[in-house]
């Protein structure tokens, strides 16, 4: 199935009759499909080169008594709808009475315009041709720089919809390419070290190749002479991109699902309360430019917005779903997925120094190559599935990183950082330089005091 077959208003004349027909009051359809290329290179051959068309439709349907049930195809013909709708209505009789979804009631709530160029897809061996020579250069920039073994170019036209028995018909169309490419070097005697780098546009023409490879080659080249560190608590430095990271894998701090689930380390009444570094402010934006494939509207309907998590370290509100935003008595927010359970999830976060320009200067005013005394600086992290308990609070995660220590820079050989979620969000002291737009959000660098570091034994 291709996107060109996706069309809202065709779709929802079908489920209509077919919902008419066969006495289905209440209905609602989640729709997504995309056709994707991508194309991997290995030292200037073609590794992988790929074309794939998907789709995934979603249809609940509610009974007489409430219950929800909810059957998934990939099938848009109307015998193919037919049996969804009625395999839906068929297992509503197995709903869980206690956790019934409902229609969002912003369903039908006016949608915040998104800037999303669309751009037409680039043929398969152009973007074999580009990833060839962006690896070529990167290969080229230093001695060390022996292979590319991760990379990748892709470029995807995707389209969603949300319909549903209420009269909600949401529609939206989007471009999407990325470029990742991971370098390694190994130099004779010394352990191999790795670095990467990604970009994301709305088209692949757009993509910053150039500064895709300069960042992947400074990042590496940068971490070959190094050298142990000694156990014990630093001052850390997070980049941008490992905060995010971070923050992303205890989400469930603010996700109202996970608080009523009871695997949040918040509850109903931490709402208000001082959950961090009076200099921390945190957003969840998912209208955020800098969110290349940025949704307007969650699997429910309801309108994406920015959302306040953090202000002054005090934390404001949770990321709902219809159900969740009901328990609470709040509105929905636009975080949920579709399912008879419905998820929550972030979109895009947003970090950086609480207060006014003035009153955030000092917090946001540090300086790593001025500190006086032993700094680490993070750059990136890794093994987050397997290192943090999320709802415990604690994490233990190598790194890859560099010692600063009396004006030196000096990569880290192997080490682990290991703490408290929430005692690194009360421990953060301050930022460091502008905020970089990411892939997961945008985030300065970030410094937080007295981090427990493992150097390999």
């Amino acid at each position: 199935m291709g996107t060109s077959q996706l069309n809202a208003e065709g779709l929802r004349q079908s489920l209509e009759h077919l919902a008419q027909r066969h006495g289905i009051d209440q209905w609602d359809l989640g729709a997504s499909c995309s056709d994707d290329t991508s194309v991997q290179v290995d030292r200037g051959e073609a590794k992988q080169m790929k074309a794939a068309q998907r789709s995934a439709i979603t249809v609940r349907a509610w009974n007489t008594d409430g219950l929800v049930g909810i059957t998934s195809t990939s099938d848009l013909s109307a015998e193919g709808l037919e049996r969804a709708l009625l395999g839906a209505s068929e297992a509503s009789a197995f709903g869980n009475p206690d956790d019934a979804p409902a229609f969002s009631p912003l369903a039908t709530a006016a949608l915040q315009p998104l800037e999303q160029p669309l751009h037409e897809p680039v043929n398969i061996l152009q973007l074999l041709d580009t990833l060839k020579d962006a690896e070529r250069e990167l290969l080229g920039r230093h001695a060390a720089i022996g292979t590319v073994p991760y990379n990748g170019l892709a470029q995807r036209r995707s389209q969603r919809l949300y319909l549903n028995s209420a009269g909600a018909a949401r529609q939206q169309a989007m471009t999407t390419a990325s470029l990742y490419l991971y370098a390694r070097a190994e130099q004779s005697g010394r352990k191999p070290r790795s670095a990467g780098a990604v970009r994301l546009a709305y088209g692949a023409g757009d993509l910053d190749i150039a500064g895709c490879i300069d960042e992947a080659a400074e990042r590496t080249i940068s971490h070959l002479d190094y050298a142990p560190i000694t156990t014990g608590r630093y001052t850390c430095v997070f980049s941008p991109e490992a905060f995010l990271d971070l923050i992303g894998a205890f989400s469930s701090l603010f996700n109202a699902r996970a608080v009523l689930d009871g695997v949040s380390l918040s509850t109903r009444e931490s709402l208000g309360q001082q959950l961090a570094s009076p200099c921390l402010n945190l957003h969840d934006n998912g209208l955020h430019p800098g969110n290349i494939g940025a949704s307007s509207f969650d699997g429910e309907g309801t309108p994406t917005r920015r959302l306040t998590l953090l202000e002054g370290g005090v934390l404001r509100q949770f990321l709902h779903s219809e159900a969740t935003a009901r328990a609470f008595g709040v509105a929905p927010t636009g975080h949920a997925g579709m399912g008879a359970k419905v998820s929550v999830g972030p979109d895009y976060f947003e970090v950086g120094p609480a207060g006014s320009s003035a009153a955030s200067g000092g917090a946001a005013g540090l300086d790593h190559s001025r500190h006086q005394g032993p700094l680490v600086l993070i750059d990136s992290l890794s093994a987050l599935h397997a290192g943090v308990k999320a709802s415990q609070g604690s994490f233990s995660l190598p790194f890859d990183g560099w010692l600063m220590d009396n004006g030196q820079r000096v990569s880290i050989e192997a080490a682990t950082v290991a703490g408290d979620i929430r005692s690194v969000l009360n421990n953060l002291i301050g930022f460091e330089g502008a905020a970089k737009v990411t892939p997961d959000g945008v985030c300065p660098h970030v410094w937080v005091e007295g981090l427990s570091i493992t150097g390999e034994a």
